[in-house]
């Protein structure tokens, strides 16, 4: 079982969209994926039609109590441990409990036959819960927008893995990924040859076509699913082969 945190704590990277789309497709090919949604604002799980989750069924009874993960939820060939806006209470019970960071690690370990891979989708910041995915982890995949936002989070970025690696000295970037990218702007070309000039190993940019990624949103739909011969679905499908490949995975496409 691979585990592997979408991290980065600048908003609006494209945490959730890759999380969900790449975890989509790699369970189409056969893969057994577990996503696990850390963000109080639940995109990742309102994106899969999920808007009834309870607060048990979330990360908050592991990592307030040290509970076992609950059951998951079962959509579009995924299992999922959603989220909700109250899991954000978590951040103020967890510094009360030693090692409370690792909770995830440990609460993951009996899962390891039942599955080949878990992505965890993780909030905005370098708070608690943030720490909690990526503790729990392998590796990090850091998407990073073609913006000057994205390059500005870059030390942010840098001194974070450096606290993390204190407990996991073996966590690392399995792929950087540029999001947002416009070919078209002399800005993001700019910005991409920077990444790429500092950065290693970063996968093809992810190109901004908005209108079928917050259409299949709306529809509570994986891309691929609500679009599959779109431009969007070969780039999810492009880029979820450059995430097996980062992470040693057997992803055939599916067609």
């Amino acid at each position: 079982m691979k585990t592997v945190t979408l991290f980065n704590h600048a908003g609006g990277a494209g945490k959730s969209s890759i999380t969900l789309n790449a975890g989509y497709e790699l369970a189409r090919s056969g893969l057994r994926v577990l996503l696990i949604d850390l963000d109080p604002q639940a995109n990742l799980t309102t994106w899969l039609g999920v808007e009834d989750a309870e607060l048990e069924e979330t990360v908050h009874p592991v990592a307030t109590e040290g509970r076992p993960l609950s059951p998951p939820r079962q959509v579009h060939g995924l299992h999922l441990i959603p989220s909700r806006v109250d899991v954000a209470l978590a951040e103020a019970i967890m510094p009360g409990r030693i090692a409370a960071e690792l909770s995830l690690h440990r609460a993951l370990e009996p899962l390891r036959p039942n599955y080949d891979v878990v992505l965890i989708d993780s909030p905005p910041s370098v708070g608690k819960l943030a720490a909690l995915g990526a503790l729990a982890s392998d590796a990090l995949i850091v998407p990073i927008p073609t913006r000057n936002k994205g390059i500005n989070a870059l030390p942010g970025l840098s001194a974070v893995m450096d606290m993390y690696h204190g407990l996991r000295p073996n966590l690392r970037v399995a792929l950087y990924v540029p999001t947002m990218y416009d070919a078209r702007r002399g800005h993001d070309r700019d910005m991409l040859e920077l990444i790429r000039s500092q950065l290693s190993p970063v996968a093809d940019p992810l190109p901004q076509r908005e209108s079928i990624w917050m259409d299949s949103g709306l529809a509570g739909t994986p891309v691929t699913a609500f679009a599959p011969n779109s431009k969007v679905a070969d780039d999810v499908r492009r880029l979820t082969a450059q995430i097996a490949q980062a992470l040693h995975l057997n992803y055939v496409v599916a067609l």
